[in-house]
Formats: C-alpha cells, sequence, structure tokens
C-alpha cells in the first residue's frame, strides 16, 4: 500500500469518526411561541421526532420546512443537551379580504377563487407581489391591459390582518386597428369580415368586440382558419396573433394577425365504403356529386355537409350503431377523399351529467339533446346534440366527455362554460333616405331559463318604431320556440303617400324546424290602428281614414342553406309568409316571398341572384288598406326614389296589389391600389309595383322598371359607407329617379 492510499484511508476514518461523534439521540422536542397553531402541527412541518439522531445540517432543514409551511413569521431552532428548542411566531390570520374599485360580481368571485391568500389563513407578505400578477392575469382576457393593483394591509388585534386588494382599472384596452400579414391572399376588409373583434369606432361606444379580449381573439383564429379550409388552402398557419400598442393614451392597441395560406388545394377522387348490407341506391345524389367536386376547390365545409347526409341517410335507415368519417391522401395539390361507413362502439347511455351550469337551468340544455339516458349511444346523435347546445348562443364554450362504468354502460358529461348574456346597442345612420338611429337592451338567457328579452327603439325619418319581445327557444321543454312581441309603430307617409298611420299591438307565435333546414313558424298579431290623410288627398283615400282594429293569423317556412348568414359565398335562401286575416275591418291577404342564391365563381368574386315579391290583396270587396299596399324597397330598385314608383292619386304615390323585383350583382377584383377596405361590385336591378283596386282610373303603369349601377362598399373612419350610382333602363313617366345613393353609418 503507498502513502498515498494510507492518507486517503486516514481522512475516510477520520471523517466517518467525526459524523458519529456529532450525532447524538434527540431526547426532547421543546416549542415555544405558538398560541393558534398546535405544536403536533409544528411538529409535522418539522419533519423531525424524539429518539432521532440530531446532525448540524438538521437545523436548516427544521428551519426550511418551517417556513415553507407559512404558518410563521420568524422561527428559531436550536439543540442543547438532546433538546431541540423550536421558537416560532406566528403569521398573521387573516380576517377577511377585501376587492375594491370594481363592481362586476363576476370578476370579484373570479379574482377571490384565484387568490393565494385565504380568509382565516395564515398572512404572509411575501405572497402580494404574487397576487397582484394573478389579480392582473384575470383582468387581461376582459381586456384591462392596464390595471392597477394596490394591495393595502391593515393590522388588527389579536394578531389578524385586513387585506384591501385596491383596484384601478384603467382604460379599457381598445382595438384601434386590426390588421394581417403574411401570406395572407384575400383583402384586409373581407377578413376582417370573417372575426368577431372589430376595430373601435366612436359609434360602436356600447359593443363589447371593440375591445382587446383573449377569448375572442382565440376564436378569431379558429374562425380565420376555417375561412382558409373552406377556399382551398388545406395547410393554412394562423402562426400568431398579437397586440402592438399604438396610442398609450386611450390604451389603443393595433391587433397582428401572421398569417401563412400556403398552397391551395382542389378535390381529387371521391370514394364512399359502405358496409356490404348497405342499400347503395340511397347514396346516387352523393355519387353524382362526388363526379362534379373532381377539381373544383378544396372546402371544409362541402366535407362538412357531405357527411351531415350521410349521417342523415343512417339515421333514416335507423342503423344506430354506424358512424361515418373522411379519410383524407394529399399530394401535389390534391386531395383524394374516401367516406367511410362502418361501425361504432356499442354501449348503453346509464347518464348524461351536466355541468357547470350555475345560472341555467337544466332542463334548458338537456332540450337539446337527441339521445337520452337509457339509450343505445349513436355517435351522430350525440355530436349533434353539442351542436344544438352551441346553438343556443348563451354559452361560452361546450365540450362533452364519455366516461366508463364497471357495468359496461358509459356516462356523458357535458360540460359547459357560461357567459354575461345582456347586451346594449345603439347604431346610427345617415344618407340619402334621411337619418336612423336605434338603440336596444337585449338579454338572451334570463332567469337561466334561455329566455331572450329584447327592447328596441328605431326612430328614421319616416318612422318612430318602439318594440319589446320575448321569446323561450324551448316553450315547455320542447323543440319549439315560442315568442310574444307588443310593438307601436307611427308611420308619416304624408308628402309621399297622402297618408299617416299610428299602429299599436301585439302578438306571438312559435316555430320549430319542420324537417333539415326548413323552419316552419306560426303566429298571431292584433293591433289598433289610426290613419290620418292631408288635406290634398283624394276622396278615395279620405274615405280610409278613421280607426281599425285587425287580426292576423301568420305562417311561414323558411329554407335556408347558407354557407353562413354573414357575407355569404355560396347556397341559397328561400323564405315564405302569409298574413291571413281573421278579424279585421279591413280583409287584406298579405303574401311575401324572397329568394337569394350566391356563387363564389372565382376568389374575390361572388355573384349573387334574387328574387322579392309581395302582395296585399282584399277577400272582399273593399278596398286593399292604404297602410297594407305593397311598395318596392329601394334597395331592390336602386336608380328610383324610395316610394317613388307605382300607381299614383294625384301627387300621392299610393303603393300597388302587387310588387317583384330581380337583382343580380357580382363582386369585381380590387381595382384600386391599397383600397383594402373597399368593395365594389357591379349589379341589375328590375322591378314593377303594380295593382290598384279602389279606382280603375289611376295611373297603373305596367311598364317594368329596371336600373343598371356600380355599387361601393367602404368602411370608413367614421363607419360603414354604402353608395349606388345607379342609371334607369326603363321608367314611367311618373317615376322620381335617384342616381346617386348613399348611406354612412351603422344601425341594427
Amino acid at each position: 500500500m503507498n502513502k498515498l492510499n494510507v492518507i486517503l484511508l486516514s481522512i475516510i476514518f477520520n471523517l466517518i469518526f467525526l459524523s458519529f461523534s456529532f450525532s447524538e439521540i434527540i431526547k426532547k422536542i421543546q416549542i415555544t411561541g405558538n398560541s393558534r397553531i398546535s405544536n403536533e402541527t409544528v411538529l409535522m412541518f418539522s419533519k423531525i421526532n424524539e429518539g432521532q439522531n440530531f446532525k448540524n445540517l438538521m437545523l436548516n432543514e427544521i428551519l426550511k420546512n418551517l417556513y415553507d409551511s407559512n404558518f410563521f413569521s420568524d422561527v428559531s431552532v436550536k439543540f442543547e443537551n438532546n433538546i431541540i428548542k423550536i421558537n416560532v411566531e406566528e403569521a398573521p390570520l387573516i380576517k377577511d379580504i377585501k376587492i375594491t374599485g370594481i363592481k362586476a360580481k363576476k370578476f370579484k368571485k373570479l379574482i377571490r377563487e384565484s387568490l393565494i391568500l385565504k380568509p382565516r389563513g395564515s398572512f404572509n407578505n411575501l405572497f402580494l407581489a404574487e397576487e397582484k400578477k394573478i389579480i392582473q392575469s384575470k383582468l387581461k382576457p376582459a381586456g384591462y391591459y392596464f390595471s392597477k393593483i394596490d394591495p393595502y394591509v391593515e393590522i388588527l388585534d389579536d394578531n389578524m390582518v385586513s387585506i384591501d386588494y385596491r383596484i384601478n382599472l384603467g382604460e379599457k384596452s381598445r382595438i384601434g386597428k386590426i390588421s394581417f400579414i403574411g401570406d395572407k391572399i384575400f383583402k384586409d376588409n373581407k377578413l376582417r369580415g370573417v372575426l368577431v373583434s372589430e376595430e373601435y369606432k366612436f359609434w360602436k361606444f356600447i359593443s363589447g368586440k371593440k375591445f382587446l379580449q383573449e377569448e375572442l381573439i382565440k376564436l378569431d383564429k379558429r374562425l380565420l382558419k376555417n375561412f382558409y379550409l373552406n377556399k382551398g388552402y388545406y395547410n393554412v398557419e394562423i402562426n400568431s396573433s398579437f397586440a402592438k400598442l399604438i396610442d398609450e393614451e386611450d390604451s389603443s392597441f393595433e391587433l397582428i394577425y401572421n398569417i401563412n395560406a400556403n398552397q391551395k388545394y382542389v378535390f381529387n377522387n371521391i370514394t364512399l365504403d359502405l358496409p356490404i348490407d348497405f342499400k347503395k341506391e340511397n347514396f346516387e345524389n352523393i355519387l353524382t356529386l362526388f363526379s362534379k367536386l373532381k377539381g373544383e376547390t378544396y372546402s371544409l365545409y362541402i366535407i362538412e355537409n357531405i357527411l351531415d347526409e350521410i349521417d342523415k341517410i343512417i339515421l333514416d335507415e335507423e342503423y344506430k350503431t354506424l358512424e361515418s368519417k373522411v379519410v383524407e391522401n394529399i399530394y401535389e395539390n390534391k386531395i383524394d377523399l374516401n367516406f367511410e361507413v362502418a361501425e361504432g362502439e356499442k354501449f348503453q347511455v346509464k347518464r348524461i351529467n351536466i355541468l357547470g351550469n350555475n345560472i341555467t337551468q337544466e332542463n334548458v340544455i338537456r332540450n337539446q339533446l337527441l339521445i337520452d339516458e337509457g339509450d343505445e349511444f349513436n355517435s351522430i346523435l350525440a355530436s349533434k346534440s353539442i351542436n344544438n347546445i352551441k346553438a343556443l348562443r348563451i354559452f361560452e364554450s361546450v365540450e362533452s366527455k364519455i366516461i366508463d362504468n364497471e357495468d359496461n354502460t358509459k356516462n356523458i358529461d357535458i360540460t359547459i362554460k357560461e357567459k354575461a348574456t345582456g347586451e346594449v346597442m345603439a347604431g346610427a345612420g345617415v344618407g340619402t333616405d334621411g337619418t336612423t338611429m336605434s338603440f336596444a337592451i337585449k338579454e338572451n338567457n334570463y332567469l337561466g331559463r334561455g329566455i331572450n328579452l329584447n327592447s328596441q327603439l328605431t326612430i328614421s325619418e319616416e318612422t318612430i318604431k318602439g318594440q319589446f319581445s320575448v321569446s323561450n327557444p324551448n316553450f315547455r321543454n320542447s323543440d319549439k320556440s315560442v315568442n310574444l312581441n307588443i310593438q307601436s309603430l307611427e308611420t308619416d307617409k304624408l308628402s309621399n303617400a297622402g297618408y299617416k298611420t299610428n299602429k299599436t299591438g301585439f302578438g306571438f307565435g312559435t316555430s320549430f324546424e319542420y324537417q333539415d333546414d326548413v323552419i316552419f313558424g306560426l303566429g298571431q298579431e292584433s293591433f289598433y290602428e289610426k290613419i290620418e290623410t292631408n288635406s290634398s288627398a283624394s276622396t278615395r283615400q279620405k274615405s280610409q281614414e278613421g280607426n281599425y282594429w285587425d287580426t292576423f293569423i301568420n305562417f311561414s317556412l323558411d329554407y335556408d342553406k347558407r354557407n353562413q348568414k354573414y357575407k355569404t359565398t355560396d347556397g341559397f335562401r328561400s323564405f315564405y309568409s302569409m298574413g291571413l286575416p281573421m278579424i279585421s275591418e279591413n280583409n287584406s291577404l298579405k303574401n311575401t316571398y324572397v329568394l337569394s342564391y350566391y356563387n363564389e365563381l372565382y376568389e374575390n368574386n361572388v355573384t349573387k341572384f334574387s328574387f322579392y315579391g309581395k302582395s296585399a290583396n282584399s277577400l272582399t270587396n273593399d278596398d286593399v288598406k292604404l297602410s297594407e299596399r305593397v311598395f318596392i324597397p329601394s334597395s331592390r330598385l336602386r336608380g328610383f326614389e324610395s316610394g317613388g314608383v307605382g300607381p299614383k292619386d294625384g301627387n300621392d304615390f299610393i303603393g300597388g296589389n302587387y310588387v317583384t323585383a330581380v337583382n343580380v350583382s357580382s363582386t369585381l377584383p380590387q381595382i384600386l391600389p391599397n383600397a383594402q377596405n373597399i368593395d365594389v361590385s357591379m349589379f341589375l336591378d328590375a322591378g314593377n309595383v303594380w295593382g290598384v283596386d279602389y279606382d280603375s282610373s289611376l295611373d297603373d303603369s305596367n311598364t317594368v322598371r329596371s336600373s343598371i349601377g356600380v355599387g361601393i362598399d367602404w368602411f370608413t373612419l367614421v363607419g360603414p359607407l354604402s353608395i349606388s350610382l345607379a342609371h334607369p333602363l326603363s321608367k314611367a313617366d311618373t317615376d322620381r329617379t335617384e342616381t346617386f345613393k348613399f348611406n354612412l353609418g351603422t344601425t341594427f
């Protein structure tokens, strides 16, 4: 053994000896200074016991363990004569926690639930800085990015404290501008129309969508991605969304979305795999569609519609356990699709649990379910049920989860997150037809029953309308919607049509889905009406002066196959309504039909065709009441004044018994440089108003009016501006034309 090894062994031996020489048995533990916290609790957190071997390193460990408990503001530990002496100074007890500076109970509740410090818990000053960060993190999603939190601690008797988090919310962060960068393909204006968030404008002073909110931004990113997926950009990436401060004084941000559209894809080969015993003839329409789609732009919307159609056939054939899915195969810029119909998992639904509904009554949610407890599970109906709940538009999110049970059954947990359902809105507009102002207050989930309340006031050049309505989309736990409305309407047409009417009444009705995408409506309206005429009115017009009491039965059919309600690019809508007089002093039958068809021929080019028809006919030999006679809307016959077309009685346009209008329009490619907020379209309008039942001698020209022109929609700093330049192609001698027409501002 060499000399070095001897030295190392000697050192190791001495270290072992020293460790044992400084190791002693803990015979006793003395705890002092505690009054509220028991000795057992102190021992538990110190993690030592009598009979242990004591080492000097244990002193630091005991100190650390006791401080980590947050029960003590000061701790000292000594070891003398085999006794550990622990002296503690208890942290103050929190008597209460106040949150001042904000009034919203929802905010206060959210903050309280998130705080580390709790009433009746121990106070630790070190946590205050963390608490400030937590509160700020809860305020930011609501748009308060510059809030200030000042924690004030009041020392009380008996070693207690009271904490007051004094909050100054500051200005709510506005969205001053919404921009898009990267490979975005589309105009900024078109992309803004996809988003829920919107730029701050002074006329939107009540809208909550103009503020910077994290939840809305997350939703916007999903909406953007779906938009591109429906335009063929299968690999689109919404890389990021960030807010850049542009004006600290008014807390204004620029919201920027970074988009990488990537390559555009088209449909290629599309196939359908079915079970052997499934009738292929049921799918003839779908198979025909497959051949038409080859080479067309890829669209997620089309795929979802095909899956819906397959699901309908599965349900119609009562193959309850079958499921449909699509498998995609990508190469170059083409996508093959294979729709598969196969056997799904079989199990019985034992329980359906509704979670997260603190305000909303459970039956409001259960009424939307197409599957019940005890049923065999059906994935199609389960998915449709979740979509039905989302369609109520009173929840921030809806999620479902399947839970296994020991008896081979399963539970379905449906978790909802409620949102604020009250809205206050205001709007104003000015144009060649005059000025319009609107104000409304809405509540979309009254008493947690899913009931909608809506009060609204609209004032324009010719009308003053006040309305209050109540609607219940699940009347008595059914799938039927029931509504009640009360309204008062004053219409002044003395200068154009020679009369003025004041109408007050009420109505109620019901609506339900008659079949897929078809809504049937049935209702009744009753109203009291007073008609006055001007001094120059004809004798036949003056004969209609007086008071009327009318009751109508109304029904409607609405077939809606549009891809989206706002800025539609594909699909159609067909709507018909009838008003049948029941108790009336002027028995007029009213009919309305509207058809709209949309087709996107290529990028940024949407062609729209629409037909509008309306009639009012007396069921007796009486004249149709002046206020029931029909006029052509100025938006459907541009180039002519509002109410300036049709039969005349002297100088007064009195309306007719019939109105028809046909409109064709097509948006144009962007032709103006840097004009991302401008949409330009060409249009052709044609229509007529005719039919005079009370005097055949009156002018009742059968001339079809028509016009051609250019329409411009410009989103300006002071609101959306709509301009039309129209040239009449055909008209009657008595018509009042209007080449230029504009409207500025927002109403609702």
